[in-house]
């Protein structure tokens, strides 16, 4: 498998990786404009402008965007990240030439026909109705809003209701002029794709427009804070957010481990002790997220409301513990589930692609696999156990509960036992 990068002389990037024997490709455009793009004012327009992407454009109908892909059997979609926009479609390999024309025409020649802006209004104001109703869902945005307080990374990327109905074709527009420059796209491709003709394509595309050099939202600030929503559930959920790297840091990859050791799996910390030998919840689990700037490790638990503050404390316990007794048979677990994750996730041409894209978005370059595992298998033991005991001891931190919480400790007391 081969990589290879190519950057126009208005910045746009192109990343590909040739998989042999494959028949079909995955090729999509990743903008560097999510929700973190926007002002307070503009919060869920990203999102709102990747609705629009496939209501029609200058030389295509909504109905004839689906068609172009559907026809030949493929398969076109996209999503908005916090800090990334992804237009993205799956094809067989003669295919790819349509596919990148379809996903650039939705982004250079858009319409947002004012009729079409009213009825993906509707649709995304039953999204966030579905997301308030889910538990499981809006206690992260609440949890993100208090880590990242009065900043775009804090605000959800559906946006709130008020302002998804306040959205004209005019801030759809002015959204795209400031911040879909080609120097902010990266075209990437997996699969059985051809990266010379791609280039050719690129710049007969995109060649032309004009660099904006859009600066990134000033730094991230983990403030930290207490979301505390109580309602008449069946269960009370609990998440907790310790600031930790961001993914240009040297130290992500021990806070990866970490959180895997932490809590992700059957066999890890939290899921051993406080499910199975508590009894205490169903799900529970840690995960380690980062941004370009800063990053937060995350821990989630649904229980009773009655057996909230023994989880609470619990949480906390097992977070102190790994910093003192954490072994080297965990360590080895941890780093075996990362690498298998990176490798397993890998095998399909959509997972290669994404990579591709995340990774000359970060480094600007696609470091090799063997590379990527040298540093998982460079993260010692002491290194995790250091790492643990400054997030138990001194970290950042932010909670948010949602239901019958009334009996759960504050942040205040969540702090207490941190330092006990």
């Amino acid at each position: 498998m081969t990589v290879e990068l190519h950057t126009l002389a208005n910045g746009f990037r192109i990343v590909t990786e040739h998989m042999p024997g494959l028949e079909s490709a995955s090729v999509g455009i990743w903008v560097g404009a999510g929700g973190r793009a926007e002002r307070e004012d503009q919060n869920g327009i990203a999102h709102f402008l990747e609705h629009m992407a496939f209501k029609g454009t200058e030389t295509r109908s909504a109905l004839q965007i689906a068609e172009a892909i559907e026809d030949v059997g493929g398969y076109i979609n996209a999503y908005t990240s916090r800090e990334v926009t992804a237009y993205y479609a799956r094809v067989l390999k003669n295919d790819v030439p349509l596919a990148v024309d379809v996903v650039a025409d939705i982004l250079l020649n858009p319409v947002f026909d004012p009729r079409e802006i009213e009825v993906e209004r509707g649709v995304i104001l039953q999204e966030i109705g579905q997301a308030n109703d889910t538990p499981d869902d809006v206690i992260f945005d609440w949890l993100q809003e208090a880590s990242y307080p009065d900043q775009a990374l804090g605000r959800t990327i559906l946006g709130p209701p008020e302002r998804v109905q306040a959205f004209t074709r005019e801030d759809l527009a002015r959204f795209v002029t400031e911040h879909y420059g080609p120097d902010q796209m990266i075209l990437s491709a997996a699969g059985a794709v051809d990266h010379a003709a791609l280039v050719k394509q690129a710049e007969a595309l995109f060649g032309h427009l004009a660099p904006r050099h859009a600066e990134l939202d000033s730094p991230a600030r983990f403030g930290g804070g207490e979301s505390r929503t109580v309602k008449s559930l069946e269960q009370a959920h609990f998440a907790l957010a310790l600031e930790s790297p961001g993914y240009r840091d040297e130290s992500i990859y021990t806070a990866q481990i970490h959180s895997v050791a932490l809590g992700g799996g059957m066999s890890s910390r939290l899921f051993q002790e406080i499910r199975e030998n508590r009894g205490l919840c169903y799900t529970i689990f840690a995960q380690a997220g980062a941004y370009a700037d800063t990053g937060m490790m995350t821990i989630y638990a649904g229980t009773s409301a009655e057996q909230l503050p023994d989880l609470v404390g619990l949480t906390i316990d097992e977070l102190k513990r790994a910093a003192d007794d954490m072994t080297e048979a965990e360590v080895a677990r941890a780093r075996a589930q990362m690498k298998a994750g990176l490798l397993m996730g890998l095998e399909s041409p959509s997972s290669r692609a994404e990579r591709l894209a995340r990774m000359v978005q970060i480094w600007g370059r696609v470091p090799p696999l063997t590379e990527t595992i040298a540093r998982i298998d460079a993260v010692t033991v002491q290194g995790v156990r250091d790492f643990g005991g400054h997030l138990a001891a001194s970290a950042p931190v932010a909670m948010a509960l949602y239901g019958p919480v009334e009996a759960a400790p504050d942040l205040a007391g969540l702090n207490a036992r941190r330092a006990a």
